[in-house]
């Protein structure tokens, strides 16, 4: 097999072109055929066209994009709909790959946008789940290394506060506790940053008491975007306090683009501003943005697409930044936020709730077993001094905290992820009955 790559030169002023006729030709489908502002995209559009001469695109394209910055420069509309644009890369601990894949794809994902913010000193990243930094500090200290900096500037910004993105359903109370316990303390230890947001943008729906679980663990808002994925029953709002089944009520977004993956293109734009159901009493909402599940996150194309339509007349105004802003913002100008309570039942993936059996009994008896090697090993320590396993009992927690992610214990994944999870769960037995069986000894 003859294998060959090909290295090429790109033409700065050519590309530039090449997005603002993007976003332009985007915002011509979106506005309606009897708008004036369309008829000036269009005759402009055609005028660009005329500049370009095929036989010479790089010397021409400079005439082609002067033909086209007046349109450029017209500033949006006064009442356009404000977007916050986080960068983002939702990456499924594992789906259609098993775990060891998605270490891979964090390290490849987590390295681009890092040369990313380098080239661009306004993109924002917006990065969950604990489990994820921790394998790249295990796997990859160089880039850990990158990382802890970009951190520090505020650049890439860690949110949710839980070691994975969890199911809420299933697992218990205090499993769910204890998704924010370390994920909250990873971040802390290892950054000395607190997420205030928890962010589940695609778990499968959610447990009405998971307001007062996040709140005790200290966070302030909610993001979801798997509600919009609703078959019959349309959540009614998108800006709104959600209430827990004891009264506990968080600060909650629904974006109404209706991705946690966009490319910031305009048929995305104009959805969230056609869609956002708080319309005349906000006009601002979240657009998470970039490839995910090994995509690389955000690119080039994305940022250029952010800086056109910042001021842009016929667009939504658009403006890079991170969760903490956006919510913020939010809460500032939705001076009374409708309530929702109780659970947030999602009508699609009701399979998930009785496929792959032995992933779900592993993942209770885990839950049972971490409890009673916690009580004899704490007993142990109280009464005759044994040493508590701190180390072993974290470890134990991480894996049965992982296995929880919303696509291994829903039984979602393929075939291998469930082998894999049997695996860790007869291991994860293994050493807590030892912990038991030694704290009663002792």
């Amino acid at each position: 097999v003859r294998r060959t790559f090909e290295l090429a030169r790109r033409n700065t002023e050519v590309w530039e072109l090449n997005q603002d006729i993007e976003v332009l030709a985007g915002l011509v489908e979106e506005l309606p055929a009897d708008q004036p502002r369309r008829a000036e995209l269009v005759v402009a559009l055609n005028a660009a066209m005329d500049a370009v001469d095929p036989r010479d695109v790089a010397g021409t394209a400079p005439a082609a994009r002067a033909a086209l910055a007046g349109v450029l420069a017209r500033p949006a509309n006064a009442s356009a709909h404000r977007v916050v644009a986080t960068g983002h890369a939702h990456i499924d601990s594992a789906w259609l790959w098993p775990v060891r894949e998605t270490v891979r794809k964090c390290a490849r994902t987590f390295a681009n946008v890092i040369a990313l913010t380098e080239q661009h000193p306004d993109l924002v990243f917006s990065c969950s789940s604990a489990q994820q930094y921790a394998w790249v500090k295990q796997y990859y200290p160089e880039l850990w290394d990158r990382l802890k900096q970009k951190v520090a500037e505020g650049r890439f910004v860690p949110v949710g506060g839980m070691w994975v993105e969890s199911d809420t359903n299933m697992p218990g109370s205090e499993a769910l506790a204890r998704q924010f316990i370390h994920g909250k303390g990873f971040f802390l230890r290892k950054f000395g940053y607190e997420p205030l947001d928890v962010w589940l943008p695609d778990s499968f729906g959610y447990t009405g008491a998971l307001p007062q679980v996040a709140v005790a663990a200290g966070s302030r808002w909610f993001l979801t975007q798997k509600m919009s994925w609703n078959e019959t029953n349309v959540l009614p709002h998108h800006t709104f306090w959600w209430e827990g089944i004891d009264g506990t009520r968080i600060f909650t977004h629904l974006p109404p683009v209706d991705t946690y993956n966009s490319r910031l293109a305009a048929f995305e734009l104009a959805k969230a501003e056609r869609q956002y159901a708080e319309q005349g009493h906000s006009n601002v909402s979240l657009v998470p943005f970039g490839y995910g599940d090994g995509g690389g996150g955000p690119n080039r194309e994305m940022v250029a697409k952010a800086h056109r339509t910042a001021d842009l007349e016929g667009s939504p105004k658009v403006r890079i930044g991170n969760p903490t802003e956006f919510f913020t913002e939010a809460e500032a100008e939705l001076a009374h936020p409708h309530t929702w309570s109780g659970e947030m039942y999602l009508e699609t993936h009701r399979g998930t709730y009785t496929s792959q059996l032995r992933t779900k009994q592993g993942n209770r008896r885990s839950e049972h077993l971490l409890r009673e090697a916690e009580l004899w090993a704490t007993t142990a320590n109280v009464r005759v001094g044994l040493e508590y396993p701190t180390d072993e009992l974290r470890q134990v927690w991480e894996t049965v905290l992982l296995q929880q992610f919303h696509d291994i214990l829903p039984g979602s994944s393929i075939a291998w992820v469930h082998r894999e999870a049997e695996a860790n769960y007869a291991r994860v037995a293994d050493t807590l009955e030892r912990i038991i069986e030694r704290s009663l000894a002792a």
